[in-house]
């Protein structure tokens, strides 16, 4: 039966059901290219620091764009607490608390009803027939330091504003009253109105391609909403009944809380049975006082991630791949934190050792899926004043897999966005880039070696604040089978080596170098292999021993 009782929903063959799932696929894509279009910060017009989907009225994930795999993967909570809130058509609700539905407070989501007008002239209410998200990192959104990535942050009051689901937008106008609060404590809130209105467009774009999808399908559009997250589901439940059934465990830790400098540990026991995926993280640290914390929405995105991984990589992304998962955290813990936490850092760097932790625990049940150590972290670099903010997140090393190679300077893990260019950034900001390249030998030897890291050298021509919220300093990206690990990051002031986590007061002239990790090797080298088996047994020359 369809969803009000009625007629029961019309069956698709594959061949329909394959032509709407890339249709509902493509109104993602397109709203991620409205919002970065016309956005203004070169956080999402050069590095996409931002993702867009579109869901069902039941709130499930129905298509989402190839953008940020921390933002998609947490998306599902947003819109759980918008239709809390009896959201109606018009409506377009903002939030970036972590503790209802967002990831961490510079990332605003925004979640509007998709109600397309079925007969404008018959007056008929539309019905909500779905939700738009687009979530975007906005550069500052206040707090105490410029950008809103404190590394000192002890609870979220210093990270910036929070926001609970509200209606930005109500009956299809702006509510310049909430928009002013919003927009009320934050540095150069022009650019943060820009970026927000691109939002909206992005959302009202994928209204409108619905209601063009609606009027050539009718409800056989409905139909492919449940039947694409079927068609997920039984593809990703295939998948992992070919998983060997067991409990898999492994163990890593953060370096420091931005408080301190002590290891945080966390733990993970991953069991398989039959076609379902339960993830336990008992063991794992409380939560502790600098904000490294990461929400369960943030620890959940980071496993389906994984699971994405090991799976085939051709299923289409949706609820159905998220079905068959389970993840939980004990309350209060580093990765199931009680307000007010400090999330900053957990939705950039935890989450990226949630991912590492899980594919360890991973590597013996899917060998040929998991690969090598990646560089483990994000390397937020975030340098501003009361005027400007530039936020960058450099890539590294990615870790080696069965087969090849890991890739130079790129991003891993959970994020996905480019670089900022270099011609962009010097003239957006008072910063000149004095050095760009890779990190040449930082990726570990191996059968396939890892991928080399970067070295990004940034002079700030004004007195500024700058921020460093980065990982693997001190405990390299693993090599597996056999392979050497990559070589850990190393941050400088000044040529001054500093902490993984600081903020610092710096002067006119400063340089901010970042050397990124390098991605851990796959499998002995040759020349492993060949010292630990001795001389070739066909030579014709008498051993040491023999002579």
């Amino acid at each position: 039966m369809s969803r009000d009782g009625s007629d029961p929903e019309p069956d698709l063959d594959p061949v329909e059901l394959e032509i709407l799932r890339n249709q509902l696929e493509s109104v993602a894509e397109e709203m991620g290219q409205v919002l970065i279009r016309g956005a203004y910060s070169p956080n999402i017009t050069e590095r996409r620091d931002c993702s867009t989907a579109v869901f069902d009225a039941d709130g499930r994930l129905v298509a989402q764009a190839e953008h940020i795999p921390v933002h998609l993967g947490a998306m599902p909570e947003a819109v759980d607490a918008v239709l809390d809130r009896d959201p109606e058509p018009g409506d377009v609700f903002a939030l970036n608390d972590p503790f209802e539905g967002g990831t961490h407070l510079p990332d605003v989501t925004l979640v509007s009803p998709i109600a397309p007008e079925r007969d404008p002239e018959s007056g008929e209410e539309s019905e909500i027939l779905g939700y738009a998200v687009s979530r975007a990192h906005h550069a500052d959104v206040g707090g105490m330091a410029p950008g809103s990535m404190p590394a000192g942050a002890r609870d979220i009051h210093q990270e910036g504003l929070r926001i609970p689901p509200v209606r930005l937008v109500a009956g299809g106008e702006i509510d310049e009253e909430i928009e002013s609060l919003v927009l009320a404590n934050v540095r150069d809130p022009d650019e943060r109105r820009a970026d927000l209105r691109a939002q909206i467009a992005a959302n009202d774009r994928a209204e409108e391609r619905i209601a063009d999808l609606l009027a050539a399908h009718g409800d056989r559009l409905l139909a492919a909403f449940d039947a694409v997250i079927d068609y997920s589901r039984e593809r990703v439940e295939s998948e992992l009944r070919e998983l060997p059934d067991g409990t898999y465990r492994a163990a890593d830790a953060l370096e420091g809380d931005g408080v301190t400098d002590e290891d945080v540990p966390i733990e993970v026991a991953v069991t398989v049975d039959g076609a379902t995926v339960d993830v336990d993280f008992a063991g794992t640290a409380d939560q502790v006082a600098g904000n490294v914390n990461a929400p369960l929405t943030v620890a959940k995105s980071a496993v389906y991630f994984v699971i994405r991984c090991i799976t085939d990589p051709e299923i289409p992304p949706n609820q159905g791949c998220y079905d068959p998962v389970t993840v939980g955290a004990p309350e209060g813990s580093l990765l199931n934190p009680e307000p007010p936490a400090a999330v900053v850092g957990g939705n950039v760097e935890t989450s990226q050792r949630v991912t590492d932790a899980v594919f360890a625990a991973l590597a013996e049940a899917a060998p040929d899926r998991v690969p090598a150590g990646g560089q483990g972290t994000m390397n937020n670099l975030v340098v501003g004043d009361a005027e400007f903010a530039y936020y960058e997140t450099v890539g590294g090393g990615a870790g080696a897999n069965p087969g090849s190679d890991g890739l130079s300077g790129v991003q891993v893990g959970m994020t996905n966005t480019l670089n900022t260019p270099v011609e962009a950034l010097e003239a957006a900001y008072p910063l000149r880039v004095e050095r760009y390249a890779l990190r040449e030998g930082s990726g570990g030897d191996g059968r396939h070696r890892g991928g080399d890291g970067l070295v990004r050298s940034v002079r700030v021509e004004t007195d500024a604040t700058v921020s460093l919220l980065t990982e693997r300093r001190r405990h390299a990206p693993r090599g597996i089978a056999g392979g050497g690990d990559g070589q850990p990051g190393i941050n400088r002031i000044d040529g001054e080596r500093v902490p993984a986590k600081v903020t610092r007061e710096v002067s006119a002239g400063t340089t901010v170098t970042v050397e990124t990790p390098g991605g851990g090797g796959h499998g002995r080298s040759a020349a492993d292999s060949a010292d630990e088996s001795g001389p070739d047994d066909d030579t014709d020359e008498p051993s040491a021993d023999a002579a």
